[in-house]
């Protein structure tokens, strides 16, 4: 007597498979939007304060740093791609960002005019952009180990220059972007939201965006197709240093000092730029997605402490979050 039961062919497996990843982005989308919404409504019944008008717009504001700076690794992963070695990824952001903020708040304090305090903090994110851009892509070094290089330097430099101090600053700049509109907006929400504007439009409506997102999604085509996918991959360097320095001047805005950047905001800008994925139909990281992740780390940050939370639950959170969800992105399928 013969057995009916017989092995699942090759073709049927992969058809379950390219079935099950299908499915999962929308599935991974759906649970987000649950946790997050779960996470408000705990927050909201928790601490009264947190739905306050004043307190909803101190988040958005907190969120514009993280928010400039995970948009710079956004761009660094869209065209280098998401592979955990090999790929797009900038360690450096952080550190690019306490660079800058020290450069400005150092020339400020010493009697510079701001026109040459703010050129020379985006000269500084620039430098450290370009640094990482010739590492990874002309001496050929893993992006994971030319941006850690890159992070080192940027903090000796940044010691260097304010002597491990808090430099306070009170400038045009910082009282501008520190300040609000005639609404009661802080003029931080307006900045990180016509840069998320600017960059959706870009990235997705210009063959400059549809180029980058070739060259990270296949390379070899990409060049098959003409491309010049270095000069790509390095231009993406380049523009993460400036939005590292972008995210340093609104650093010094908000808190009205130079701050370090490389002890605690890499763990955010990496999660914020890979939860933001889940936003994503083929889950990949988008500007769009990178904005709504920040703003619900910002949201996460600011809840915890209105409940007197320690910030160490918030660390890990987020890296168990970014963990599943690039987790769960690996299984996505590929094409």
């Amino acid at each position: 007597m013969t057995s009916i039961t017989t092995e699942a062919s090759p073709k049927a497996r992969a058809w379950e498979r390219s079935e099950i990843g299908a499915l999962l982005p929308a599935i991974l989308r759906a649970g987000a939007l649950v946790l997050f919404a779960a996470i408000f409504v705990v927050l909201a019944i928790q601490s009264p304060l947190f739905l306050s008008p004043g307190n909803l717009l101190a988040i958005v504001s907190q969120s514009s740093v993280l928010g400039a700076l995970a948009f710079g690794l956004t761009i660094v992963v869209i065209v280098g791609g998401d592979n955990a070695l090999a790929g797009g990824i900038d360690l450096s952001l952080a550190a690019t960002m306490g660079l800058a903020a020290a450069v400005y708040a150092t020339l400020v304090r010493t009697g510079q005019p701001e026109g040459i305090a703010i050129g020379a903090a985006l000269a500084a994110g620039l430098g450290i952009g370009l640094l990482n851009a010739v590492s990874v892509v002309w001496l050929r070094m893993l992006p994971l180990l030319a941006t850690l290089a890159g992070m080192t330097i940027a903090v000796g430099l940044e010691q260097l220059v304010t002597k491990s101090a808090t430099i306070l600053v009170d400038s045009s700049l910082t009282r501008f972007l520190g300040g609000t509109d005639a609404f009661g907006f802080p003029m931080l929400a307006h900045a990180l939201f016509a840069t998320a504007v600017t960059l959706v439009l870009v990235t997705r409506y210009t063959t400059l965006g549809l180029n980058m997102q070739a060259v990270g999604g296949n390379p070899l085509a990409a060049r098959a197709a003409g491309l010049r996918v270095p000069l790509y991959i390095g231009g993406s360097y380049v523009a993460s240093g400036l939005f590292g320095a972008l995210g340093g001047l609104f650093s010094v805005s908000f808190l009205g000092a130079s701050s370090k950047g490389a002890d605690e905001m890499l763990l955010p800008i990496i999660a914020a730029t890979f939860l933001g994925v889940v936003f994503s139909r083929r889950l990949v990281p988008t500007i769009a997605g990178t904005l709504a992740a920040s703003l619900f780390i910002g949201m996460l940050t600011n809840g915890f402490q209105l409940l007197n939370v320690s910030s160490y639950w918030v660390s890990g959170i987020q890296g168990v979050l970014t963990l599943l969800v690039v987790a769960a992105t690996t299984v996505r399928p590929r094409t």
